[in-house]
Order: C-alpha cells, then structure tokens, then sequence
C-alpha cells in the first residue's frame, strides 16, 4: 500500500538515484518479494541515502521508517516526509511512542524499515558495528516477518557514480526466530540473528566475487 506523495516522490527521483549512484539490485532470496506486507525490512546503516536506496530497489511496498525527530521541525522537509510515511524517534531515549507505532504499523498491514545498527556506522566492517535490541522488540510484538537486505558500496560511503547493490535476501518468518517470551534477552537475540543475515548477505557477495 502506497500514499500518493510516495508515488509521486518516487516517480520523480528513481531514474536519478539510478543513474547517479548505479543502483543495482540482487535478490538472493529466489522468489518474488510479496506484493504486500507486513514485513520488517532491516538493513545496514552506513548514510544518510540508505532509505532512498532502499525505496529504490523496494518496489512493491512502501517501508515506513522511523527518522530522528529533530528532522520533523524542519519546514518543508518535516512534512515532506510524514508523508513520506516516515514516524518520528526520540534516540537515546529509549522512545516506546516510536516502537509502539512501527507495530501498530505491521500489524496494520503496512511495511517498516528499521537499522539495526540505530545509526549510521560509515567506513565499517559489518560485524565490527554493535546493534540496538529495537528490531528484536518489534519483530517479536508484531510477530512480524523480517525481510534482511545488505546495501553495498565501495569503502562503505557513497560518492556520485560510485555503484551501489541493494541485495535483498530470503524472507524470515517469525516464527523461525523461535521466540520465547518467557527468556530475558529474546529482543537482543532475535536482532543479532537478523544481522547476522544481513553479514551472511555481504560474506556470500564476497565469495563471488
């Protein structure tokens, strides 16, 4: 399910994101991505494009991603992506208003996007980035399915005409995650799991390398 605006936006940035970053997409997941959701797309974080490059590739739905807060006060800007179908985050606050909505989102039908890392970790290795147990949480509240991607580019940075490959891989059902919700730390073990796919992703690109 897509708004309006995003059509639009999207209709009118796609051809140049393609050509002044040479997105490419891989599907290693062997079979079409659901043409609606819920699903919680998670991905690693290196700039401040990844939600366009993603939304480039991404086709079929419209993730909702959260974005700091500080950005919504912006005139223009702030409204702009509202409808885009961004939410607001409170980080390092622990913000349960911006959780709570991203499960109201997939439980509603709609798609999430979220990174695990919690920030933008440009220039380093995959497993040298620590994560954030939000993506557990909300995978777990929603008992949503999680769909890993990895965004690849050079030197982990964007630069124009630098070529960037979004690889989407298999979609997780929750229900492979075996979740108990008896067990302390499940959030933090499902979300390590989840970027674990996210590494195979880059590791599995290297070997063909």
């Amino acid at each position: 399910m897509k708004s309006l605006v995003y059509r639009i936006v999207r209709f009118i940035v796609w051809l140049p994101v393609k050509l002044l970053f040479r997105v490419h997409w891989q599907d290693r997941g062997n079979e079409p991505l659901p043409e609606s959701g819920p699903y919680l797309v998670c991905a690693n974080h290196q700039t401040a494009l990844d939600v366009i490059f993603l939304a480039t590739v991404l086709r079929r739905q419209q993730p909702h991603f959260m974005a700091k807060a500080e950005l919504f006060k912006v005139p223009v800007l702030g409204w702009l992506i509202r409808k885009l179908g961004a939410f607001p985050v409170a980080r390092g606050k622990g913000d349960v208003g911006a959780i709570k909505h991203a499960i109201k989102l997939l439980e509603g039908g709609r798609s999430v996007g979220v990174f695990p890392q919690g920030t933008r970790m440009p220039g380093r290795e995959l497993r040298d980035c620590s994560v954030k147990a939000g993506a557990g949480m909300i995978a777990a509240r929603a008992g949503a399915q999680v769909l890993p991607v990895y965004i690849k580019m050079k030197k982990r940075s964007w630069r124009f005409l630098r070529r960037v490959d979004v690889i989407v891989g298999k979609p997780i059902p929750f229900a492979d995650f075996h979740y108990n919700p008896a067990a302390s730390g499940e959030y933090a073990r499902i979300t390590g799991e989840i970027y674990e796919q996210i590494c195979l992703l880059d590791e599995a690109d290297r070997c063909q390398r």
